[in-house]
């Protein structure tokens, strides 16, 4: 009976083995035939704009033919000869008009230049990229009557999150500046235009936000106008699916117009609608200071944003003060924006609550997952990529083994997967410390180094990330979580830190290293600290090495220009019994534990 059971488990594993291979075998297919029409529809572009290069050339030489047909003629009428032609002409019944025009002739008369060919101008095609024309304009700033001069903040210009997904959006600036990084976004069209300017690039959905001003406000206040109506039935025809978002203010003059779309979110919940409120926007709430650095003063929040600042600038603003003095009824959005900045909120610089605050910011809902929610609601995929860590613990010492695990086990957000090299008793002890986790175990062998176990365990991870731990050193709490934040701001395929706190036991010393390499790229990291993307790990690769393989890493990163982000100095301490090095370059914080300045 058992054997039977048996049996009939396999033929239905089997079967569904064999309707996984089928689907996956329809998905090739369907991705083929996507991307023949992509290299179709790209050959097709090309052809266009070669015929559009080449009629702009044929006009170019027709527009220099013209100007040398109008020199010829007049340098003609200008002639000598064609002068006294005229005078004598002109003067043939009146010898004293005769004489005069004889005299005319006579004198010299500058010739016209004659035209040269120019070079046709190259017309370079739109930077379509996020925030690719969106940058900060204001550079100085007034406190007291005394003048600064900032180096405004570079608004990125990407990645891209949902690069498969087009959006149609009618939003305010601040918005809109939350929304672009999120799908491809089409803007600026107006109740007059966007039958010509969508089908251009026809969106999945129209985001229509409660806009205060602009071509569309006032289709969208009391009475819908006429272009909404008209856009609406345009989306409806093609199956666009239309949003909604109240942001702020009486919702009352936006509720007929609201009623015409398909779904509709708020802001604030006593409209009875979907919660949709801003979240911060990795991309450009963040931490990556300005180039120039803070000014040492503690700002109110009327100091901090004088007048009315574009929004780049405003991203500008942020990032300035040593801190700000924001006044009770700040909205929460605001003080988000403002702490995932990296500035302390408050009367003081107190760099470690800024460092929580900007964590409570990121945990309070990022508009990625903001959108996530919408697309949901809306019946629309989001898929994207994740940020999950296969994490490497090469357990050398079996000593260490319990303090290792517990490293793992203390982390707010668990790795998906957990890749340990030990002694035979740390299999079962990793299932038990971690029994939410997916726990890979390999036996230690002796004749391999701690690189060249680190490279078979890269061959075993299948998340996004991959991370690296070491055994003697201490990991806080959200050490994983506030890391692996990094990638959703930086353009970097490595992160790790280049300041952290470390603790040498036998001198009881807390030191703090390169505390000024925080939120910056840099030649390299610590390799305890490491935390990379997977398919660049794999080119890389791991230096068959016990003690070096980090700094042989990071050599190959410098040689190859693979970006490598240094993030906060906190959640980490580097435990060893000495270091000479560490002693000459750190800085002393104290005689005593590490953990109360690193752990929070």
């Amino acid at each position: 009976m058992a054997q039977a059971e048996h049996a009939a488990e396999l033929a239905r594993l089997l079967d569904a083995a064999q309707a996984r291979l089928a689907e996956a075998e329809r998905s090739a297919e369907e991705v083929k035939a996507l991307a023949d029409r992509l290299a179709e529809a790209e050959e097709l572009l090309a052809d266009e704009r070669a015929a559009a290069e080449k009629l702009r050339k044929e006009l170019a030489e027709q527009r220099y033919q013209a100007e040398v047909a109008n020199w010829k003629l007049s340098s003609i009428k200008v002639a000598r000869w064609n002068r006294l032609g005229d005078a004598i002409k002109s003067g043939r019944s009146n010898p004293v008009l005769l004489a005069k025009g004889l005299k005319g002739a006579a004198k010299p008369v500058k010739r016209p230049t004659a035209p040269k060919r120019r070079p046709v101008a190259v017309q370079r095609a739109k930077d379509e990229r996020p925030g690719a024309a969106y940058q900060a304009t204001t550079s100085t700033r007034t406190l007291g009557g005394h003048s600064f001069k900032l180096k405004p903040y570079r608004i990125p210009t990407g990645p891209n999150t949902r690069p498969h997904l087009t959006a149609a959006v009618i939003a305010d600036p601040h918005a809109e500046a939350l929304l672009r990084y999120e799908w491809r976004q089409t803007t600026g069209f107006t109740p007059r235009d966007f039958a010509r300017v969508l089908p251009q690039e026809v969106p999945h959905l129209l985001v229509v936000e409660s806009v205060k001003g602009g071509p569309w406000a006032e289709e969208i206040t009391g009475e819908p106008g006429e272009g909404l109506r008209a856009l609406l039935g345009w989306c409806a025809e093609r199956g666009i699916r239309t949003v909604f978002w109240h942001t702020g203010g009486d919702v009352a003059p936006y509720r007929a117009a609201a009623a015409l779309f398909e779904h509709r979110f708020s802001a604030d919940p006593a409209t009875g609608w979907p919660r949709l409120s801003f979240g911060v926007q990795p991309r450009v709430h963040n931490p990556i200071p300005l180039s120039g650095g803070r000014i040492d003063r503690v700002l109110t929040l009327e100091q901090l944003l004088p007048g009315h600042l574009a929004y780049p600038d405003v991203l500008t603003s942020y990032r300035w003060p040593a801190a700000v003095d924001c006044p009770p009824g700040t909205p929460p959005w605001r003080l988000a924006e403002i702490a995932a900045c990296g500035t302390p909120i408050g009367d003081e610089a107190d760099t470690r609550r800024a460092h929580v605050a900007l964590r409570r910011a990121y945990d309070g809902g990022t508009m990625t997952e903001r959108i996530d929610d919408l697309l949901e609601r809306i019946g629309l995929p989001s898929a994207r990529a994740t940020l999950e860590v296969s994490l490497l613990l090469p357990i050398l010492d079996r000593f260490l083994m319990e303090h290792a695990l517990a490293q793992v086990a203390r982390q707010s957000v668990r790795p998906a997967q957990l890749i340990v090299f030990g002694p035979p008793e740390a299999e079962q002890r990793a299932a038990d410390v971690v029994p939410d986790v997916e726990v890979v175990f390999r036996h230690l062998d002796p004749s391999l180094s701690a690189g060249a176990m680190l490279g078979r365990g890269l061959d075993l991870c299948e998340a996004d990330l991959v991370g690296v731990m070491d055994p003697r050193d201490v990991y806080g709490t959200h050490y994983l979580a506030d890391l692996r934040r990094a990638f959703l701001f930086s353009t970097a395929d490595i992160v790790g830190k280049a300041a952290y706190y470390t603790h040498l036991r036998k001198p009881q010393a807390t030191l703090l290293k390169q505390p000024e390499a925080e939120y910056t790229y840099l030649p390299e990291v610590a390799g305890a600290t490491l935390l990379a993307r997977r398919n660049t790990l794999r080119q890389l690769g791991f230096a068959d090495l016990t003690d070096g393989w980090d700094d042989v890493l990071m050599r190959q990163c410098r040689a190859d220009g693979v970006k490598v982000f240094s993030a906060d100095r906190f959640g980490y301490v580097r435990v060893r019994d000495e270091d000479r090095w560490l002693l000459g370059a750190a800085h002393l914080v104290e005689y005593g534990s590490a953990e109360p300045h690193a752990l929070i």
